[in-house]
């Protein structure tokens, strides 16, 4: 059993459709206390409403049936599964207590695990898509995408600053099934609709049911070992190998990058597949969670996210 507040107590607070924050404190924790874990879900705008509500104030002319893109490219499951494992967590360790910071500014206009100051070689070079989307051509959607970017960026980094000490970061993500390649453009949603018809769909290469992003562009290695050992291990259990940094890398034009470089051997980034969350699996529309498939995946998390003592 567990209490879940707002972060009243750190200084932080929920900004409506920009960012979520919560706390959740096991049972014997003192409720002064600065929480020792941060989990960010950057990518956190999976409701349709979340896309509908941003769409409404712009002017740029969006593509036909941009929400289908939407849905293909948020990360479904992500806060629930970040919800659940904290709740598990200070289930174990009753004195602990954990900070969830979740956007709700879709990826579909603007990203905020990109640098905005990044160029498209660096986000090429990363193998991520870019930080504003190519349609965003008004200037006043420019405007409006950077100041809720920017007000997301300071409710992480007020949560971050109010972590004890030796606080660390889990950064929360999950991705589709099978590595799509299709450019991002003015025809995403027609190339998309034609990429996952039943034909063609297999023929994209199946990713890993988890993977950590913890190698850089040059093979550097920046995993926390114990923590990866111990997330090995829980997997074994459910018959799922743990992947390193097979999907992308680790790569300075993602925020993600910062994190792991101020706090070393104390932040990790990590992406789940989203057909183990996911009940069932379905690209293009709001989909629904499974709860006993959040609870498979969040206990083993939230075991192995104990060696983060």
């Amino acid at each position: 059993m567990v209490r879940v507040h707002e972060t009243r107590c750190m200084q932080s607070h929920s900004i409506a459709h920009i960012a979520d924050v919560h706390v959740v404190r096991g049972l014997e924790a003192d409720a002064s206390a600065a929480p020792d874990l941060l989990m960010e879900i950057p990518h956190g705008a999976t409701e349709t409403a979340d896309f509908l509500e941003l769409a409404a104030h712009m002017e740029s002319p969006l593509p036909e049936g941009l929400c289908d893109f939407f849905h293909v490219n948020t990360d479904v499951g992500a806060f629930e599964l970040a919800l659940k494992t904290a709740e598990y967590l200070v289930e174990m360790a009753p004195t602990r207590s954990v900070v969830l910071v979740r956007s709700r500014i879709p990826r579909t206009f603007i990203d905020c695990n990109r640098r905005m100051d990044a160029s498209p070689e660096a986000f090429r070079e990363g193998r991520v898509t870019p930080g504003l989307m190519p349609w965003i051509v008004a200037q006043s959607d420019r405007a409006l995408l950077r100041d809720r970017y920017d007000a997301y960026m300071d409710a992480v980094k007020t949560a971050a600053a109010g972590l004890s000490p030796n606080g660390a970061v889990l950064l929360l993500h999950t991705y589709s099934p099978r590595s799509v390649d299709v450019q991002v453009d003015e025809d995403i949603v027609k190339n998309l609709r034609r990429a996952y018809e039943p034909e063609i769909e297999p023929s994209w290469p199946l990713r890993p049911e988890i993977d950590v992003i913890c190698r850089d562009s040059e093979g550097r290695d920046h995993a926390p070992r114990e923590l990866l050992e111990a997330l090995r291990k829980e997997l074994a259990a459910l018959d799922w190998p743990l992947s390193e940094g097979s999907t992308y890398p680790l790569h300075p034009s993602t925020m993600a990058w910062d994190h792991v470089m101020e706090r070393p051997g104390r932040a990790l980034c990590l992406e789940v597949r989203r057909d183990l969350l996911a009940d069932p699996f379905d690209p293009f529309v709001q989909m629904h969670i499974g709860a006993e498939k959040i609870e498979r995946v969040a206990r083993a998390l939230a075991r192995a996210l104990g060696q983060w003592s």
